[in-house]
Order: C-alpha cells, then structure tokens, then sequence
C-alpha cells in the first residue's frame, strides 16, 4: 500500500506523495501515530487558538496582563523540575538554522555545545521543506547525513557535533498536508511525532536522546496540552515517560506572566526556559496593538536594555535557576562582515556586549545565527560559568512586577526606521515565499520574528496619534503605501529579491492594513504555498 494512499481510518492521509527519496518516512506505524493525534489534539488546539483571541478582546477592550491569581500556590511553593540530561548540562552556546541538508551538517559541525534545527520560523514550511527536514535529521541522527554542493564539494560529520534539538511549528500553524478525517493536524504534532517516531531510539543508544524546543506557548495550558501530546507519543512509540525532553521560548508576553506554571506543567520533562526576544517584542506589539501608551520607538531602539525587556530577562533567569532549569540566552543574528573590518568590529563589539550582558546576569548559555559568532560567544561564558552552568545563581536580588513586565518603552519613529521596517518585511517575504525562511539581509540573518515586528510595528503606528515621525509628521496609510511603492521600485532595479517581489509586498500591504491585526504573518502566507 503506497504511503501516500491510505483513506483508512486508522491512518492519516497525505494530500500530496512524500517528496522523492522520503516515501520511508511515513511507514504504518507513523500513519497510525498521525491518526491518533489529529484526534485527540485537534479539538483541545483548536479551544487554546480560542482562547487566546479572548485574551486578545480584553486587553483591546483596555485590560492588561498579571500573574493567575489562581496559580499562585505554584509559584509560592518549592518545587524543581525533574534531573536533566547529560549531554544538556553545558549549553552555553547554541546555534540554530533551518533544516536544510548542507546547514545541518555545518551547524552539527560548527563547535556549538547544541544545534537547534528549526522547522518553524526559520523555515519555510513548505511541503518538500518540512519532509526533507525530517529525512535530514533522521540521517543526521544516525550520523550518515552528507550532502555534495553543485561545485563538487563535500559536506558530512565530524567526530563531535553537537546535541541535536528539533523546533517543532507552534499551536498555531497546521500541516495542511496531512489530514485527520478531513482536518488538517496541528504542524507541531506533525513535526514533534515524525522526529520522535523515528530517531528517539537512535539518539537513546547514542547517549542523548529526543530533545524539542517548543515555540510560541502563550500559557500554562498550552503547555500542558504539549505534556499531554508528548506523553500519548511516548506511550504509542514505547518510550518511558518523561524521555522527551523540551526547552520552552519564552517569547510571548503572556507567557512571561506564567513561567513557574509553565515549567510545574511540564516538569517531568522540562529542562530550560529561553528569551525568544525577537519574538517576544512581536508579541508586546500585538497584544497591546491597541494600547497607545505602548506604542514602540524604532526597532534598532528596542534593544534588552529597555525596561520591560530587562525584566522579562531577570525574571526567567530568577524563575529557572530556582525549579533547576536552565535559562537560556537569546539570539546574535549577526553575520560577520568580511569586506568592511571597520564595519564588523562595529557588529563583534555588540554581541560582544550583549554576550556579556547575558552571562554576567546569569544566563546558563545563548544563541548565535552564525558560525563566526561562536568563538566569541564562547569565550565571554567561559570567562563567567564556573562550571556547566550557572543554575547556583539564584538571582534572589530581582524583583520584577507585573507593571515592569509591560512598561512603555521611551524612544523616536524616523523615516528610516519606517522605511527599513518596508524594506525588510518585503524581502524577508519574498525570499520565504520562494522557500527560504531563514535570510542574510544586510548582514544580519533573519527569521521570520523580524518581519512579524516590522509589519506589527506599521500596523500600530499608522492607527496610533503616538506613531508620529521625530519630524513632526504623521504616519498614516497614505505615507505608508507611497514609501513601499518607492522601496519596490529600489528593489526591483536592484535585482537579486527573486520572481516574488510583487507578491511579498501585496501580502505585507495586506497585513499593514487590514482593519483587524492578522495574528501571524505566515497565516496568510502559507496560504500560498503548495
């Protein structure tokens, strides 16, 4: 029975044929795996995606975030999470990327303690994208993945590479290609079951084992649903429990108020908590989309020096160091600058300072989008871990309110941040809707994130009086609509964006200004994906 076949209703249906060379991946027992999960964890995500839009009626309604109430035995109480993994103990520097074949090898290859491969935001979750992913990791698992460039050069495995973590797609991206009587399965499960059903055993006899990092969560019950899903995958594949062990982003602002509830739901398999902070700033946007005074300043002035960022950063390293997880660093998306040395010392000297921010307060590693950034990184959390970690480093100086977690952040909108924000959300786009989700713009690496917070950004300035330029003039959608025509014109006699210029800008000047906030850019976007 072909893979691709099965109208059973035991088994998930493919829409489409596995891409060449993957038709093993979907083996019966997946199928059936994939079945039982669309079942029981369409409905529960569906309610989750629902509750969170009522979230989002109060605040607009004037309302504002605070610690449960209801949770606060939880978070009073003295608990820590369950012991951590060997080869977890030390990350002080972890690279992430897409799952593209020749940058897993160089990233399992690049001298990171761990390499996150990402099948969310720095991918473009097309079909063949996703699936090829799994084939990769699959034989990255095994230690057989190699790859050989059109020029005839050679990439494959060290003799160390780093700890393999998969990111699964968040609650609210469905893999539109599998389907569960005639509804399409949430992606994370997709992405979490095929990963786990294929190479848990493998990396278990290897020492390690099968390791997510979970995006997006917005509260203590979504991270509980994730328990779940992952507990009914352990039990169909035959694992023990608790053996998938997770990180969770903390990179939602709801999410910030719910970090001791979030780590107690899943702590029997929980071993860090991470400042997704691109993300993050998206999320302090959005959700106070209609909240004037929260109206943010230019995007290169919104660095983790502001107030409620600062916060949010303490009080997850204070959070974790307390239950015995991990509280890890956010990115450097920098890309070393090769023919402009004034230039790129300029670039080292911020992660270098934002390195040092991160250990000296007492984070137990960081992330880095690019390979030349890991002898730094690695060298200023040399200077500060005294050890495999900093989990002794118990923070028991910070005290952050509910108020410091959301305070407004002082700062100007120039013409140039508003201009930049056009210009990289349509190139991000255009270069995602051609199937790259992870992109080198002028020398830093870009993931989804930056897009999200440059179109959240016009969105709110335009519909706010705060969003007014330090010259006196307003940002309406007129002011908007002009420059994105001019930026088009530049990027196209530019050259180099690809044959989707035209379609990244009319989805950025759909999400721009449409009366309702669209949640996620990639929504729409994946609508246009085959």
């Amino acid at each position: 029975m072909p893979p691709h076949a099965p109208n059973d209703q035991a088994h998930a249906r493919l829409v489409l044929p596995p891409p060449e060379g993957t038709e093993a991946l979907f083996d019966e027992a997946l199928l059936e795996l994939l079945a039982d999960l669309g079942r029981r964890f369409r409905a529960p995500v569906d309610r989750l995606i629902e509750n969170r839009q009522a979230v989002q009626a109060r605040l607009d309604a004037g309302g504002t975030l605070d610690f449960p109430a209801e949770t606060r035995a939880i978070r009073e109480s003295d608990w820590t999470v369950a012991p951590i993994p060997a080869d977890l103990q030390d990350r002080r520097v972890e690279i992430t990327g897409p799952v593209d074949r020749k940058m897993i090898i160089n990233a399992l290859n690049s001298g990171a303690r761990v390499f996150m491969a990402d099948f969310e935001d720095s991918s473009t979750p097309s079909w063949f994208n996703m699936v090829h992913g799994q084939q990769n990791l699959h034989d990255a698992a095994r230690g057989t993945i190699d790859y050989t460039a059109p020029n005839g050069k050679h990439y494959a495995l060290g003799d160390d590479p780093a700890v393999l973590i998969a990111r699964p797609r968040g609650w609210h991206l469905d893999e539109k290609h599998v389907q569960v009587d005639d509804r399409p399965i949430p992606g994370g499960l997709f992405d979490a079951a095929c990963f786990v059903h294929h190479n848990a055993r493998t990396l278990l006899d290897k020492g390690s084992g099968p390791y997510l990092y979970l995006p997006k969560l917005e509260s203590r019950h979504e991270a509980a649903l994730w328990e779940e899903a992952l507990s009914r995958i352990e039990q169909v594949v035959g694992l023990e429990p608790g053996t998938v062990k997770v990180t969770v982003l903390i990179e939602t602002l709801p999410a910030a108020f719910e970090m001791d509830e979030i780590l107690y739901a899943l702590k029997q398999r929980i071993v860090g908590l991470n400042c997704g902070r691109w993300d993050y700033i998206f999320s302090y946007i959005k959700r106070f989309r209609n909240h004037p005074d929260k109206v943010l300043p230019d995007r290169e002035q919104v660095s983790m020096t502001v107030p409620f960022l600062k916060a949010y950063s303490q009080l997850l390293i204070q959070t974790c160091h307390r239950r015995g997880a991990f509280a890890m660093g956010g990115m450097a998306a920098q890309i070393p600058i090769k023919n402009d040395p004034e230039a790129n010392e300029a670039a080292l000297a911020k992660v270098r300072a934002d390195k040092k921010r991160e250990a000296s307060e007492g984070h137990d590693g960081t992330w880095v989008a690019h390979p030349g950034l890991i002898p730094i990184a690695m060298e200023i959390f040399d200077e500060y871990l005294h050890g495999a970690n900093q989990l002794n480093k118990l923070r028991r100086d910070v005290e952050v309110s509910a108020a410091d977690l959301v305070r407004p952040t002082e700062g100007t909108i120039t013409e140039a941040g508003v201009r930049g924000n056009i210009r990289v959300a349509i190139e991000y786009l255009a270069a995602w809707l051609d199937g790259q989700g992870c992109v080198p713009i002028r020398h830093l690496m870009e993931d989804a994130a930056t897009a999200e917070i440059s179109r959240a950004q016009l969105w709110q300035w335009i519909r706010h009086e705060a969003g007014r330029l330090d010259d006196g003039r307003d940002i309406d959608a007129e002011l908007v609509r002009g420059w994105q025509a001019e930026i088009v014109q530049e990027l196209r006699a530019e050259g180099g964006v690809g044959d989707q210029l035209d379609a990244a800008a009319e989805l950025l000047d759909h999400v721009t200004h449409s009366d309702d906030f669209i949640e996620f850019i990639t929504l729409p976007a994946y609508d246009r994906l085959d």
